[in-house]
C-alpha cells in the first residue's frame, strides 16, 4: 500500500533510453577490462606509447565535454520551468562544445595518422584508436540527438508538463560524458 503523500521517484527520460545506455555502458566495460587486462601483460609498450599521446588535448576535451554535460543539465533545468527559449540557447552550447570535442579530437587523429599510426602499429594504438574512435562516434551520435531535441524544442514541443525527450537526451549526452571521464585517465594518464 503507497502512503498517499509519497512520490514515487523515476529514472529521468524514457526507460528505452535507459536499457541502451546499460548495454554502451557493458560494451565500453568489456572494451575497458580487455585494455586493462593487455595493458597488465605489456605495461613497458602501453608506458612507451603511452606518452606520445597529446595529454594536453584530452584534458581539454575533458573540460568540453563536462561543460557540456552542464550546458545539457542547464537546458533540462530551463525546459522543467517551461523556458524553451533558454533550453534552446543552453542546447545549442553544449554542441557547441560536443563540436570542439570532435574538433580536437580530429586534430588528434590526423597528427597520429601523419605519423603513420595505424591499428596495426602495436597493441597499444589498436586499443587507442579503437576506444577513442568507438567514444568520438558517440559523441557524434549524442550531438544528433541534442540537435533533434534543440529541433522540437524551438518549435515547442516541450513544456515544463512534458520534457521526457530532453532528459532522454540528457541522459544519452551524460553517458558519453561519463564514459570519456574513464577513457582518458585510463589511456592517456595512468601509468
Amino acid at each position: 500500500m503507497r502512503h498517499p503523500n509519497k512520490t514515487t521517484r523515476q529514472l529521468p527520460g524514457d526507460l528505452a533510453i535507459w536499457i541502451f545506455i546499460l548495454a554502451e555502458l557493458l560494451v565500453f566495460g568489456v572494451f575497458f577490462a580487455a585494455y586493462a587486462f593487455t595493458r597488465a601483460s605489456h605495461v613497458a609498450l602501453f608506458n612507451q606509447y603511452q606518452q606520445t599521446l597529446n595529454r594536453e588535448s584530452g584534458a581539454i576535451n575533458t573540460a568540453l565535454l563536462i561543460t557540456a554535460s552542464y550546458f545539457v543539465v542547464r537546458a533540462v533545468q530551463a525546459i522543467k520551468r517551461g523556458d524553451s527559449k533558454r533550453c534552446v540557447n543552453w542546447l545549442a552550447a553544449a554542441l557547441l562544445g560536443g563540436g570542439g570535442f570532435l574538433y580536437f579530437k580530429m586534430m588528434e587523429f590526423a597528427d597520429k595518422a601523419a605519423e603513420g599510426v595505424s591499428l596495426s602499429t602495436n597493441t597499444f594504438y589498436m586499443f587507442y584508436l579503437s576506444l577513442t574512435f568507438f567514444h568520438f562516434m558517440h559523441v557524434i551520435l549524442g550531438m544528433v540527438i541534442l540537435f533533434a531535441v534543440l529541433l522540437k524544442a524551438r518549435r515547442g514541443g516541450y513544456s515544463a508538463a512534458d520534457h521526457t525527450g530532453v532528459e532522454t537526451g540528457a541522459a544519452y549526452w551524460h553517458m558519453v560524458d561519463l564514459v570519456w571521464i574513464v577513457l582518458f585517465p585510463l589511456v592517456y594518464v595512468i601509468r
